[in-house]
């Protein structure tokens, strides 16, 4: 008990402190008119790409079917129709070790065949893949392209493929899919008209900066401006829909003032990243809505564990007062809170140290959280509930003397 620190004297400055950043951020969205919406909440393009040279292009002048296929072991070409045979030439990575030997087989083994190859004969073929354009189906108006990527090629950092799309007037992300090594990225592009974005404009754009043949599409999807609204929709139901069932959940285990003070507590947390995303200005994308559940999860947990404490602390000291058994109990978690909150920010650092784009911003986001989540729980969630026993029990009074 002597050791005992008292935390309640705090529990007023922390409220008016509390007030004056709801008051900023509440302030901040309407001076900033609402969040820097990411290209996630809005209509555009998603492309997926791979910054890897043009190996061989392959058409096809035959009157029959002509299917290429590429996986980890070999490259086969099936060819099959009217009056054909069906066949599948196969041509092993064991057997055929560079793609200027792929090549000349093929030739000869198909006379229809027309490859053109830009990359050096001696190019792994075990370093070949596939990429979304155009279709496996040969013919002879549009080649097929097989792009390949050596594992030694110099990395190509973000920053590169960003100053290549600076030229966009629209908003424009990109993330990092993979380390710099594996020249794998993820573009997002805003499209407030649609249609004005075209997956080939951006193809060619990026050729201009890293090369012809130099890009491979991976994945390319458009967003319509109905499904951004919908995205919209969901998010801002899913975070009142998570505080709701956190407050029945609290009732359930503990009770109605408990339960308010857990939900005020992470509304707190809610309003404090907002306060930071409006001022900083910071994208509001779907990796910030994971941060925003995450902190939310982070903070009701340590919110939890106090009121267990709280509970546990009745039963042994019922002489004491309430406010008495508050101070004992966030005593009592403190050093068990340290310790979670410094070893967990510690891993959430580095996490922001050494990543870039999107993760590190995912990475700020938790640590303002954090700090956010361990405060609300010491001073606003148990500072709260002592509010409400004290006016319990003055109202009590007020009826005895009565």
């Amino acid at each position: 008990m002597k050791n005992t620190i008292r935390f309640s004297k705090f529990f007023l400055p922390a409220a008016i402190i509390s007030l004056i950043l709801v008051a900023l951020s509440i302030s901040g969205y309407i001076i900033n008119k609402g969040f820097a919406l990411g290209v996630d909440f809005q209509a555009g393009l998603i492309q997926e790409i791979k910054i890897a040279p043009t190996a061989f292009s392959f058409s096809w002048n035959g009157v029959s079917n002509a299917v290429l296929q590429l996986d980890r072991n070999g490259l086969y070409i099936i060819v099959s129709g009217a009056g054909v045979e069906p066949k599948t030439y196969s041509f092993p990575f064991s057997e055929y070790a560079t793609i200027g030997s792929i090549k000349r087989a093929a030739e000869q083994a198909l006379e229809d065949i027309v490859i053109e190859m830009p990359a050096n004969e001696n190019i792994n073929s075990q370093w070949l893949f596939l990429s979304s354009q155009g279709n496996p189906l040969l013919n002879k108006d549009t080649p097929y392209v097989i792009h390949y990527l050596d594992p030694q090629s110099a990395p190509v950092d973000i920053s590169e493929v960003r100053n290549a799309m600076a030229n966009y007037t629209q908003g424009v992300a990109v993330q990092n899919i993979g380390t710099p090594s594996e020249r794998h990225f993820m573009i997002r592009i805003e499209d407030k008209e649609e249609g004005r974005v075209r997956s080939d404009e951006v193809i060619q754009n990026l050729e201009s900066n890293f090369g012809k043949g130099g890009i491979a599409v991976m994945r390319s999807d458009y967003v319509g401006s109905s499904q951004s609204k919908k995205l919209i929709d969901q998010v801002f139901y899913l975070i009142p829909l998570t505080l709701i069932l956190i407050l029945v959940y609290l009732v359930i285990r503990f009770k109605l003032q408990y339960a308010i003070g857990g939900v005020i507590a992470i509304l707190h947390d809610l309003l404090v990243i907002m306060a930071y995303l409006v001022w900083a200005r910071m994208e509001f994308n779907t990796t910030t809505i994971a941060a925003i559940l995450t902190i939310l999860g982070y903070s009701i947990n340590n919110t939890i564990i106090l009121f267990d404490r709280i509970r546990e602390n009745m039963r042994v000291y019922p002489d004491n007062g309430f406010t008495d058994i508050m101070d004992i109990s966030i005593t009592g978690i403190l050093g068990r809170t340290i310790i979670t909150t410094v070893t967990t920010m510690i891993a959430v650092l580095f996490l922001f140290i050494f990543t870039t784009g999107a993760m590190k911003d995912f990475a700020l986001v938790l640590l303002i959280g954090m700090t956010s989540g361990t405060y609300t729980s010491l001073f606003i969630a148990s500072g709260f509930v002592n509010f409400w026993e004290d006016v319990k029990k003055n109202r009590a009074k007020k009826k005895a003397a009565i």
